[in-house]
């Protein structure tokens, strides 16, 4: 999606191959296998837009060495070379990768987006990550990271995660969506958005950074934040009073409503139970049907009926 829309550079860091098995990801094809997946996404993307600068490195980001590399060209590995990065996008499947990926960003204070998809397949969620400013991946971990419990153990043997190319396209859409809103800077950029395909219900929210993370950088770049914060320069809101016309008013003159509330009342319908943020435009009042006895028809002309009145 960022190649169709014309981003500068896209640097891509991965050590896997691709698999026959990655076939539902929307993006290889069964000629690919075998290769390593940055150099066939380079290959596609390099078709779809020739015009965008690539830079693949094959390779684990969460090893000491590749960990370092890693972090320089963060630093340097801009549109401009010696420049860093403007956004990191963390499209991961692990929690290791995460971590070394939110270690890097918060020592050297780099923005990025974190995104993912439940195992179950039919959810997911994007989060915008200012180091400092709002809470990193360590300062709300998942259980098994806050537990340190190696999620290898978890996985299963011949068992394979769910995987469906909807929920993974509408979690890269939502992802790619606010990566523009940052970049281009319009609209409002989410902090967290979530996405339940079960209920098609889109939780946010925004979270600020835990005091007591466990990252000493996150720490760090808390304070740095709290420090730019004292010294912005705060702006005092003016409320202006609205001038009161004629407010001697020496002739009593009022300005009443020539429908009563109980009227008000009558001649509002029924409201329907909407969801939050739906209102009905206007309502429908009910009928008012007169109680008590009914005047029967009767074929009897006008004049009939007054000579009968006569006589009475």
């Amino acid at each position: 999606m960022l190649t169709r829309c014309g981003i500068g550079k896209l640097l891509l860091f991965d050590y896997d191959k691709v698999e026959l098995a990655n076939m539902n990801r929307l993006f290889f094809q069964p000629h690919q296998a075998g290769l390593s997946k940055v150099e066939a996404a380079e290959h596609t993307l390099r078709n779809i837009n020739p015009d965008v600068s690539f830079e693949t490195h094959n390779y684990n980001i969460t090893t000491m060495e590749n960990f370092t590399h890693f972090m320089d060209r963060i630093s340097h590995g801009g549109l401009e070379e010696g420049t860093p990065v403007d956004l990191i996008l963390s499209c991961v499947d692990n929690f290791e990768a995460r971590m070394a990926i939110n270690t890097a960003c918060n020592e050297l204070g780099q923005i990025w987006m974190e995104s993912g998809v439940s195992e179950n397949a039919v959810s997911g969620h994007i989060q915008l990550i200012i180091p400092g400013e709002t809470a990193c991946f360590a300062c709300a971990p998942p259980l098994v990271v806050a537990a340190n419990i190696d999620e290898k153990t978890l996985k299963r043997e011949g068992v394979c995660a769910a995987s469906l190319p909807t929920t993974m396209g509408v979690v890269a859409g939502i992802l790619v969506q606010n990566v523009l809103k940052y970049l281009l800077k319009f609209g409002t950029v989410s902090h967290y958005l979530g996405y339940n395909a079960m209920q098609d219900f889109f939780p946010t929210m925004a979270m600020k950074a835990n005091p007591q993370c466990n990252d000493r950088y996150c720490r760090r770049q808390q304070e740095e934040y709290k420090k730019k914060e004292a010294e912005r320069p705060k702006v005092e809101v003016v409320v202006e009073e609205e001038v009161v016309v004629h407010e001697d008013n020496e002739w009593g003159i009022e300005l009443v409503s020539e429908v009563t509330d109980a009227e008000l009342k009558a001649a509002t319908g029924t409201v329907p139970d909407l969801p939050e943020g739906i209102t009905v435009a206007y309502t429908i009042p009910a009928e008012n049907t007169a109680s008590g006895d009914m005047v029967e028809e009767t074929e009897q002309s006008l004049e009939d009926l007054m000579a009968q009145m006569r006589k009475l």
